[in-house]
């Protein structure tokens, strides 16, 4: 690489903004084989100059705010942005969604079974792949960068009127949560879909009743904030749920699990639990994919195929289908199940980009947002089971807040050697120091340290290609969100 490399110029230039709004523009790099064309759900970089000029402008008022890292827990900000805007967020049903992993899959499941039953759906979910515009959909697709623009100074006015009289101004994430809601309500949509920040109690999007609460796996994470047990990270978790509203339960830690039902029996809520009232029956790998029976709350769904692999995913794909049980009444005000046929069309043409992703071929590179250890060890399990490689690489830049020795301790059975490297982020843990702990978790001949991203993917190639051209070789990059969509660029899917 030379010291012009596109890449770099750009890194620099962002490493004063919050991480989850460097939108990587890594140039025309090649790493040996590109992948194929950009996927329409993770957009790139507006082609018109002007919108991208405007975008930019938008993305840059946006990083003077409070990062999505920084919370003062209260939901007084946003809640005084939604009276000031005429409550936007009270012009449709919603699903709300918490949980520790899997709620972005999951969400995108449940939107495309409601597209598919010809409801206009708004989607929120955080963070970004790799365009801020991923954050807002509406029917399936990412907003446009001129729609993003257009949302944002429509309500300007009235985020500098709730910044005069609030102590702390509104956070990056409270002004795209309100811009979101807003966005729903002009669109106008049918349904929201809406995945919690952090916690639930105090979240930004906790402004909303969700007719249906869902609550994806409890693990630990964002300990420092929610809580050091599975009870107590429940606690903050269960504020979504909400009187008389209907709690679809993914399976949880007991004590979790506790929390929820207690929660749920205080606002008289309907709960269905995963392995009790619904839940995956079977499921049996296939090609790209797996292939499912669903047990839903009014029935059983056979032979639905879902694109995506690992046995986590298909108890996503459950508690979606519950979820948009619940939301039409299956259960409750009518028996029959949803239309097969239709369900079926919905997980067919349901994407996670950055979930088990493959970007390129020879050797495979799969991409995996994995960042906590009950993440990781779902992603591993996964890797085994729908992945045939005789020799795995792993490339691993983690945040340096999260629990880092448990996310590679969770690797270390599938991965041959691992390159550890850092993005671009302010929040990156160092190359050296994770090297450190990945020493410790792997041997000092397993772990080979490269600073900068585009060195550890083209060194991960190299040693997974060691086996000669037609062999099993490949590559895993994960350990974070951020990694994954540099990682994701600089291979052409951006």
């Amino acid at each position: 690489m030379s010291e012009s490399d596109p890449f770099d110029e750009i890194i620099e230039a962002e490493t004063d903004r919050d991480p989850d709004l460097a939108v990587i523009e890594a140039g025309s790099r090649t790493l040996r084989t590109q992948g194929g064309r950009p996927h329409a759900d993770v957009p790139a970089r507006p082609e018109d100059p002007e919108v991208d000029k405007a975008l930019r402008e938008v993305e840059t008022e946006l990083a003077t705010r409070w990062g999505e890292t920084k919370l003062e827990p209260s939901v007084a900000r946003i809640a005084a942005l939604m009276d000031v805007l005429g409550e936007p967020q009270r012009a449709y049903p919603s699903i709300h969604i918490t949980g520790t992993n899997g709620k972005t899959s999951t969400a995108r499941m449940i939107e495309a079974l409601l597209g598919a039953f010809e409801l206009r759906t708004g989607r929120y979910t955080s963070p970004h792949v790799q365009s801020i515009t991923e954050r807002i959909s509406l029917d399936g697709a990412p907003i446009s960068a001129e729609r993003f623009v257009e949302t944002y100074h429509d309500i300007k006015p009235y985020i500098e009127m709730v910044d005069a009289q609030q102590e702390f101004r509104l956070s990056f994430f409270e002004v795209l949560t309100g811009m979101a809601y807003a966005a729903f309500a002009d669109a106008p949509v049918d349904v929201a879909v809406v995945e919690v920040g952090m916690g639930g109690s105090w979240d930004a999007t906790n402004v909303i009743d969700g007719d249906v609460a869902v609550v994806t796996p409890i693990d630990l994470d964002h300990t420092d904030r929610l809580g050091e047990t599975p009870a107590e990270i429940a606690g903050e978790k269960a504020g979504v749920i909400k009187q008389d509203a209907t709690v679809i339960m993914a399976q949880q830690p007991v004590d979790a699990a506790q929390v929820l039902l207690k929660k749920a029996v205080e606002v008289d809520a309907t709960v269905a639990r995963e392995g009790l009232e619904f839940g995956a029956v079977e499921r049996q790998v296939a090609v790209g994919g797996q292939l499912l029976t669903l047990r839903g709350l009014g029935g059983e769904y056979p032979e639905v195929y879902l694109p995506l692999h690992g046995a986590h995913q298909a108890h996503n794909a459950a508690v979606a289908l519950a979820a948009v049980e619940a939301f039409f009444g299956v259960g409750a005000q009518r028996a029959e199940p949803l239309d097969i046929d239709t369900v079926r069309k919905a997980f067919a043409a349901v994407s996670s980009p950055g979930r088990l992703e493959v970007v390129r071929r020879s050797p495979t590179i799969v991409l995996d947002a994995a960042h906590n250890p009950a993440g990781a060890r779902a992603t591993a399990e996964a890797v085994g089971e729908a992945f045939d490689f005789s020799r795995l690489i792993g490339v691993v830049g983690a945040s340096g807040d999260k629990n880092v020795r448990g996310l590679l301790e969770a690797f270390e059975p599938i991965f041959a050697e691992v390159v550890v490297t850092q993005n671009s982020s302010h929040r990156a843990m160092d190359a050296d120091e994770l090297a450190a702990i990945a020493v410790e978790v792997f041997g000092e001949d397993r772990v080979q340290v490269e600073p900068r991203l585009p060195d550890a993917l083209e060194a991960a190639i190299t040693l997974a290609e060691e086996e000669g051209e037609f062999t099993g070789g490949g590559v895993l990059v994960t350990g974070s969100v951020i990694t994954v969509g540099e990682a994701r660029v600089l291979l052409g899917r951006g």
